[in-house]
């Protein structure tokens, strides 16, 4: 049995866990945050007070189980948390990571905002599949639906590809590379990706 729930700050923790869960092995992340547990305390605190207020967040689940998860801002939502809600990300991350995860954090919100479209477009922060439902289609089925939505209504949708195995999948769903930047000179890249309406 599978189903999808669009949740709020009641499932951040499950959020968190399954985005962390599939970020595990990915080059820039594990660059960012130098660790487990500083990435899942991170996508916990913006999931807390950004996404999960602001955006649109799912999780599909199997068999009651948390499986795969998506964080959203849509056109017209607010990209910002509210200054405590930032200084509780960015201490989380210092305590967690130390001085060095919070500079590369800062870096990378910087350039993650540098090249961020100035267009209304549906941003995908996250997509991410948990190992117990990995190659599945899961995150596909999450993903699918809102495209859909996004081309019937005229959206353009917008991504940063943090791991190179994936942009094949990301091509398959009619994301094409705008371009590759780094968050610092020895950072991995990170794929600034669009797909335009259908």
């Amino acid at each position: 049995m599978q189903d999808i729930d669009t949740v709020g700050s009641e499932k951040v923790a499950t959020l968190a866990n399954i985005t962390a869960d599939a970020f595990r092995d990915d080059p820039f992340n594990n660059w960012l945050f130098g660790g487990f547990e500083p990435m899942k305390q991170t996508f916990a605190n913006l999931a807390q007070h950004i996404y999960a207020p602001n955006g649109f967040c799912q999780i599909l689940n199997e068999d009651g189980e948390g499986r795969a998860a998506t964080m959203w801002l849509m056109p017209g939502d607010k990209p910002d948390a509210t200054p405590l809600g930032m200084l509780k990300t960015y201490s989380g991350l210092f305590v967690s990571g130390g001085w060095g995860a919070l500079m590369r954090g800062k870096a990378a919100g910087d350039a993650m905002a540098k090249h961020h479209p100035k267009e209304p477009h549906a941003y995908l922060f996250t997509v991410g599949v948990a190992s117990a439902g990995r190659g599945r289609g899961l995150g596909r089925k999450l993903i699918e639906p809102v495209l859909a939505a996004c081309d019937r209504s005229g959206t353009m949708a917008y991504l940063e590809n943090s791991n190179p195995a994936n942009r094949r999948f990301y091509n398959s769903l009619g994301f094409e590379r705008l371009e590759l930047f780094h968050a610092t000179p020895d950072s991995p890249p990170l794929e600034a990706m669009q797909r335009l309406p259908r």
